[in-house]
């Protein structure tokens, strides 16, 4: 079955929570691999256009610094689409919520509970949302990346 994510991507910019003058801009790729007749393999990052499950794709927020002052307490949250199953971070500083937003920490100390009322230890399956507070302010002027993947469920 093919899912139509380019809608789901083209909103993903208003459900990144940022704040301050800082600019937030989103892209959503998918990761292809391509094998060459002599065997090497090449793996690029396109737009997505149609995707299928399986398929593997990285969440890119840019932010910037818009003001002419340092932001700071900066922090970015972004949910992970019901469609897409977390598979990790590229960026520093994230924390993670397996709970709908409502706790928030590293990976290896969240819990999830179960039906029958037991814990067990949180998989990057069971991340709904991902975070990053910036510990340092955001100078006037500038900005980078933060980056995430899933698998297309």
């Amino acid at each position: 079955m093919k899912l139509l994510l380019i809608l789901f991507a083209l909103l993903m910019p208003s459900l990144a929570l940022a704040q301050n003058q800082v600019a937030l801009t989103s892209d959503v790729l998918v990761e292809r691999t391509t094998t060459a007749p002599d065997g090497t393999t090449r793996v690029a990052l396109e737009p997505p256009g149609v995707v299928t499950p399986g398929d593997k794709i990285v969440f890119v927020l840019r932010y910037n610094n818009a003001s002419a002052s340092p932001a700071a307490d900066f922090v970015v949250t972004n949910p992970i689409p019901d469609s897409v199953q977390f598979e990790g971070t590229e960026s520093a500083n994230a924390v993670y919520s397996v709970d709908g937003g409502q706790t928030w920490g590293a990976l290896a100390a969240l819990s999830v509970r179960q039906p029958d009322g037991s814990s067990r230890a949180a998989a990057p399956a069971d991340v709904t949302h991902v975070q990053w507070r910036f510990a340092q302010p955001i100078p006037a002027g500038q900005g980078g990346e933060l980056r995430f993947r899933g698998t297309v469920k």
